[in-house]
């Protein structure tokens, strides 16, 4: 068994070259909403560049690139990160690039795998990540892959005029067994 290979996706490392791919999904202010609290602004290669390098050089972290599996496009990414391998707990976050490779269940499938890798490879006993209460698709995304909501943190961010809350969400490895 592949740990890392689907029926539509593999995880990959993910390799410098690939950064220039990653750049023009910062320039589109629907991803950064979906992935981040900080403002939506273009990144540069330099700031993807330190960012990949963070990865790079950290036994807390681990970060795939998410690949068609017929084509070997970059479609996206998978954060595992702030690993507590004492507590055997660590966070999870997806990044789906271009509009035209969402809602395809790509993040579904990446999530499987990221979360098998996690729970069976590196041992860990929870995952949790945070979503805002306005990204509809991965909360439904989240549910079906059984996490369940924890905490909220209300009115924890501004856009355009209005507040959203910032939802918790935490997966525990007997849950996952029992879906697997």
């Amino acid at each position: 068994m592949d740990v890392f290979t689907g029926e539509q996706v593999k995880l990959t490392a993910l390799h410098e070259s690939d950064l220039e791919t990653i750049l023009p999904w910062f320039d589109d202010t629907e991803f950064s909403h979906l992935f981040d609290a900080m403002p939506a602004t273009p990144r540069s290669k330099s700031q993807l560049t330190k960012w990949f390098d963070e990865f790079s050089d950290s036994n807390t972290q681990y970060l795939f690139a998410i690949r068609n599996i017929h084509t070997n496009a970059l479609i996206g990414y998978i954060e595992l990160d702030g690993i507590l391998w004492n507590n055997r707990v660590c966070w999870i976050a997806i990044a789906i690039g271009g509009k035209d490779h969402r809602w395809k269940g790509y993040g579904y499938e990446s999530m499987k795998l990221a979360l098998d890798f996690a729970f069976y490879e590196l041992n860990l006993d929870r995952v949790q990540l945070t979503v805002f209460d306005y990204n509809v698709p991965a909360l439904s995304l989240y549910k079906k892959l059984g996490f369940q909501q924890e905490g909220i943190y209300r009115e924890f961010l501004q856009r355009h005029g209005k507040t959203y809350d910032m939802l918790l969400f935490g997966l525990l490895k007997k849950e996952w067994k029992t879906r697997t």
